[in-house]
């Protein structure tokens, strides 16, 4: 019998069985990771994966690639630096709507704007999971969680607004419902050279669903299936339909230099300068000892 493909790429006898709920959609979004590197033929002992803190980010935990499970909004600070220390390795960060976007905020916006080749996958469930379903950066306006038992009064962030004002070159999105999209979207970000983010909402039905009476896990896949509008079917829609509804696919793809190819230009200039540099300090060193030579010669001549 064959074994399923997802095997091959978890670490089966080590960290099962997982921590997410029953309904959660991370499952469904790893698994959709799993198939896009597979699908690109990357070799997994190459492929770096970086997670910080929440529901998401356990996700390192289980697949057999090289890990690093980090600090609660750092995995982009680290994914940079692991980045910059070995551009040829593909790096994909594995983080959360709070996560990313609250404690790590800064680090998403900034490795945006520098374009630094990263594949970030970001799953919102609109709430954080893991300490008890308080309001995240992304709740909605009048959104109820354990921190707003009668409803949220802050506006919620547009994930792929913020990273397309901040400067990334490839922003997509999709839900744990729509699979095959999914697959084909997570491919597109990992072939993007430079930042990449492909947000996912994935349902939380133990605490998002069950604070904003969403129902259980197949009541919001629905919801997802119904309210998706995919950017190619956007024109059918009129501006006021579509605000009550969200747009998947590629939102924005715009290819330009990405930081770690233009930072080693930089230092291959800086090495360039220093080598002509050294090589004239030789020249004139050359010249002072020749110099000193003839005047001896003559000297004794004389």
């Amino acid at each position: 019998m064959t074994q399923p493909l997802v095997l091959n790429y978890l670490r089966a006898k080590k960290q099962f069985p997982h921590v997410w709920c029953p309904g959660c959609g991370h499952g469904v979004v790893m698994g959709s990771l799993i198939r896009s590197i597979d699908k690109l033929e990357l070799n997994k002992d190459n492929v770096v994966m970086v997670s910080g803190i929440g529901c998401s980010s356990r996700m390192t935990a289980y697949v057999d690639f090289n890990t690093l499970h980090t600090l609660h909004g750092r995995p982009i600070a680290f994914a940079t630096g692991l980045k910059l220390a070995k551009p040829e390795l593909p790096v994909i960060v594995i983080t959360g709507d709070g996560d990313a976007t609250a404690i790590g905020g800064n680090h998403f916006i900034h490795a945006a704007r520098r374009n630094i080749d990263l594949t970030v996958i970001l799953m919102n469930n609109n709430i954080y999971g893991m300490t008890g379903g308080q309001i995240s950066p992304t709740t909605p306006y009048g959104g109820r969680g354990s921190t707003a038992k009668i409803g949220n009064p802050e506006h919620p962030f547009d994930i792929c607004k913020l990273a397309i004002a901040a400067g990334a070159s490839f922003v997509a999105r999709s839900t744990a419902y729509h699979v095959p999209a999914l697959d084909r979207l997570i491919q597109q970000a990992l072939e993007n050279k430079g930042f990449s983010l492909v947000e996912i909402f994935s349902q939380c039905p133990t605490y998002e669903g069950k604070w904003n009476k969403r129902g259980d896990a197949a009541a919001m896949l629905k919801y997802y299936k119904e309210t998706a509008v995919p950017v190619a079917s956007k024109s059918r829609y009129s501006e006021e339909e579509l605000k009550e509804k969200f747009l998947i696919g590629v939102l924005h793809n715009e290819p330009k230099p990405e930081f770690t190819s233009e930072y080693e230009k930089i230092i291959e200039k800086y090495q360039s300068q220093l080598e002509m540099k050294n090589m004239s300090r030789e020249k004139v060193e050359d010249e002072s000892e020749t110099k000193k030579q003839n005047d001896k010669t003559t000297a004794t001549e004389d």
